[in-house]
């Protein structure tokens, strides 16, 4: 060997100097480059964390192995059992420990077989990085070259990691983290002595953790560890007695499942796209936060399933932040026949009456309504559609913040038309509303009353927003940031969000301040109707703006509720849609919002009044817009685009007898006579449904009999059909067309009405004029006539509207 060693040396030192720097180079290297890069390339599971750290759940890695991602540090009771275990010399040597390499090859000599390898911590990582290859000497000796390479870039607790990261723990657990959580359910940090060094261990001989196989044998190899600890300092006698009292793991433990929902849409938004380069995914829940949330939802669960209602889900975002604080896209445990894995948040459904508020709030942005403007509340049929109230009751007229505490479709769906449809629609987009994608006559005026579709991630962001630019505008010298009105997130950065000094502005981006504070001032009181048709109070001992909305068929019921500090969203329903009696907002998803309301923390506090974006303005005493010169006025505050509001339309002067009992006019009295009075006039429909609610009104008084009516004050409207329009009357079992009912009203309560239809007399009405009539199909002309001669004409289509076959 001597020799041959001296005669390579003269070859290719002495005879050949250049092919000798070059094989050195060479193998400098390959050296240099020998470990792979990445070191360890295996597909790992996805893992999601709360804000804090702690896990949420996990998603198996695709090669069907728990294998969490890669840790930067271990434990230092698993660190101790580990080196004392598996590497005494561990911090000492360069990769390579020549002291245990003999000793290896001392007891192989002994036994006649291979007992030990000798193969340090850092050579098993690299081993375990190169798929573990057969035990040869070729294979230990490309380890051991490796070895050094990896000690030379890594340090000791890198090393360390590696290892606690990709060791085999036995059936498809590996790595320290998922076998910690897989066996004993806890972090590794929270590890005992007994559990650290069973899992110290395992690595060696995974075999041994399965049930009824070799249990004993693993007890063994972990008291003889506890005891090498006790003789080594490291544990005191009466830990390791305890220690070795503990037993060994049963079955494995389940994972924590607290936001399966959000696990899965982490790992479609941002692990399956690429967006992030490693599968620990750290949120910003929080772990206590989520645990109640999906207790109160199991918990209302089991009370809506009486009435088979089986799905329910919430989200709370911290308005400061825009962070999701706790998210439950549907309640753990409703069942796979009830769709327990469909996430809710992100599914689009119909919004009901949860629309409202922005519609209220873009108004008066606009100036067009105030506060206490009266909005009609009668049968209506706008642009072909006809709708209509919760009980099909109706108040004549309503005050818009009255109209949106009550959620009235009819006024709102009147607002809308007053607005103007393509501009809600664009503002709503503006909002942050992504499902609402087709044009705006796809939707038509129902938009504002659940025609589109909505997700309760959208629909809790946009009143998020709200409050975070109102906090924002009184505490940043009245003025806007558009950054304000911003998604949501869940992944966790570990900074202050907030709007920067240089994007505040004087005007707002989307609604203003004042809009805002009288929309959040009016969600504090919510009335609905009871069962029997009565109003009923409904009221939160937090102080809370919230919104209910009801989908047409009783498919969605929806809760949103927003205050300075959080905004939570809550959805009940059945995710394949099925409609169920009693699944109204107010009843299913209220109780839920103000149960986690009463979770979150919070001193009372609201928003304050951003009073310089307010005016105090006089209005109209009787109808709430700008008053004239003869209205009775109050002064109140309202947005400072208040002043652009339109005058009253509802006062008017008359004159009235010496007596003041009965109208007169010039023709028919002495103008010295004439007693000149403002009066609050409503039309002849309005007033009909609004005396009914409001006793005080008082009509206007009927002239005396020997004046005339003036010709501009109009005595009788029709209800229906209010305008030209096409009926579609079905056909009944006999084959006939169905009968179908007019209604007209007339200011005095005493009138007598004739109905004719195309100049044939029909009959007459007195005091209520309803009149039930089956005209053929095709076009006609009803016209009715009052006892004075007072004549009124509507054109109308009876069309057959087709029967089922």
């Amino acid at each position: 060997m001597k020799q041959w060693l001296k005669r390579a040396y003269h070859f290719l030192v002495e005879r050949h100097p250049r092919k000798a720097l070059a094989v050195l180079g060479a193998l400098l290297l390959w050296y240099a480059f020998c470990l792979p890069r990445p070191l360890f390339d295996s597909p790992s599971s996805m893992v999601l964390e709360s804000r804090d750290g702690s896990l949420l759940g996990a998603r198996i890695a695709a090669d069907g192995q728990w294998r969490f991602p890669e840790i930067d540090s271990i434990p230092p009771k698993f660190e101790t059992a580990l080196t004392e275990f598996e590497d005494r010399r561990f911090y000492y040597h360069p990769g390579v420990d020549p002291i245990g390499l003999g000793r290896a090859l001392l007891q192989n000599i002994r036994s006649g077989k291979v007992v030990s390898g000798g193969s340090t911590l850092t050579m098993q990582v690299i081993r375990m990085a190169r798929g573990n290859p057969p035990r040869t000497l070729w294979q230990k000796a490309i380890e051991t070259i490796m070895a050094t390479r990896l000690e030379l870039g890594s340090s000791k607790k890198e090393i360390l990691a590696l290892y606690a990261s990709h060791a085999p723990f036995g059936g498809n657990v590996v790595g320290l983290e998922a076998a910690s959580w897989r066996y004993f359910g806890k972090t590794p940090r929270l590890l005992s002595w007994a559990e650290a060094a069973m899992l110290a261990v395992l690595p060696n001989s995974p075999g041994l953790i399965h049930p009824g196989r070799n249990r004993q044998a693993l007890l063994q190899k972990r008291n003889r560890l506890l005891r090498r600890l006790q003789e080594a300092g490291q544990i005191d006698a009466l830990t390791c007695s305890l220690a070795m009292e503990e037993p060994l793991p049963e079955a494995p433990h389940p994972l924590p499942s607290l936001a399966p929902h959000l696990l899965n849409r982490a790992y479609q938004e941002f692990v399956a796209t690429g967006k992030v380069e490693q599968t620990r995914i750290r949120t910003t829940l929080q772990e206590n936060l989520q645990k109640q949330l999906s207790a109160i939802l199991e918990f209302h669960q089991k009370r809506l399933s009486a009435s088979e209602i089986h799905n329910l889900a919430a989200i709370v975002i911290d308005v400061e932040s825009g962070e999701i604080l706790a998210y439950a896209g549907n309640v753990i445990g409703a069942g796979a026949d009830h769709g327990e894995q469909v996430d809710v948040i992100g599914a689009p459904r119909s919004t009901g009456s949860i629309l409202k508020p922005f519609l209220y709030a873009l108004m008066l942005q606009e100036g067009k309504i105030l506060p206490r403007s009266l909005v009609p509340d009668i049968p209506m049929q706008l642009s072909g559609y006809r709708p209509e109230n919760y009980y099909d009751d109706y108040d004549g007229a309503v005050t818009a913040r009255r109209a949106l505490i009550r959620s009235l479709n009819v006024p709102m769906v009147s607002l809308l038309q007053q607005y103007g449809l393509e501009k809600f629609h664009f503002n709503l987009r503006k909002l942050g509303f992504s499902t609402i994608n087709h044009p705006p006559a796809y939707y038509g005026l129902p938009l504002v009353l659940g025609g589109a579709e909505g997700t309760l991630w959208d629909i809790t962001n946009a009143y998020a927003c709200m409050s975070r630019m109102l906090r924002h505008y009184t505490a940043s010298d009245s003025r806007y940031s558009p950054s304000d009105f911003r998604p949501p997130h869940y992944l966790y950065s570990g900074q202050e969000a907030g709007a920067e000094e240089a994007g505040f502005q004087a005007t707002p981006s989307h609604i203003s301040a004042a809009a805002a504070w009288f929309t959040f001032d009016a969600m504090q009181e919510v009335e609905r109707p009871n069962s029997e048709g009565e109003w009923e109070h409904f009221a939160s001992r937090r102080r809370i703006a919230w919104k209910t909305g009801t989908s047409f068929g009783f498919r969605d019921a929806w809760a949103v509720g927003v205050n300075p500090r959080y905004a939570v969203g809550v959805w009940a329903g059945n995710a394949d849609g099925e409609g169920r009696p009693g699944l109204v907002g107010v009843l299913a998803a209220a109780p839920v919002l103000f149960d986690i309301f009463n979770r979150l923390p919070g001193d009372g506090t609201w928003f304050r009044p951003p009073y310089d974006d307010m005016v105090q303005l006089p209005v109209c005493h009787n109808s709430g817009y700008r008053p004239l010169e003869i209205c009775p006025r109050d002064t109140i505050w309202v947005p400072a685009t208040g002043t652009k509001a339109p005058p009253c339309p509802y006062h008017q002067l008359i004159f009235l007898d010496p007596n003041q009992d009965l109208r007169v006019h010039a023709g028919c009295e002495a103008p010295g006579n004439m007693r000149r009075k403002a009066w609050f006039v409503l039309p002849p429909t309005e007033e009909h449904f609004y005396k009914t609610h409001y006793p005080g009104y008082a009509p206007l008084p009927p002239f005396r009999p020997d004046c005339a009516t003036q010709p501009d004050a109009p005595e009788m409207e029709l209800i229906y059909p209010k305008y030209p329009t096409r009926i579609y009357v079905p056909v009944g079992l006999d084959g006939k067309l169905s009968k179908t009912v007019f209604t007209a009203a007339h200011r005095s309560p005493d009138a007598t009405i004739y109905w004719h239809i195309d100049s044939e007399y029909l009959g007459s009405t007195h005091t209520f004029h309803s009149f039930e009539l089956n005209p053929s199909e095709g076009k006609h002309l009803l016209t009715l006539v009052d006892e004075d001669g007072h004549r009124l004409e509507q054109p109308f289509e009876i069309i057959k509207k087709p029967g089922r076959e």
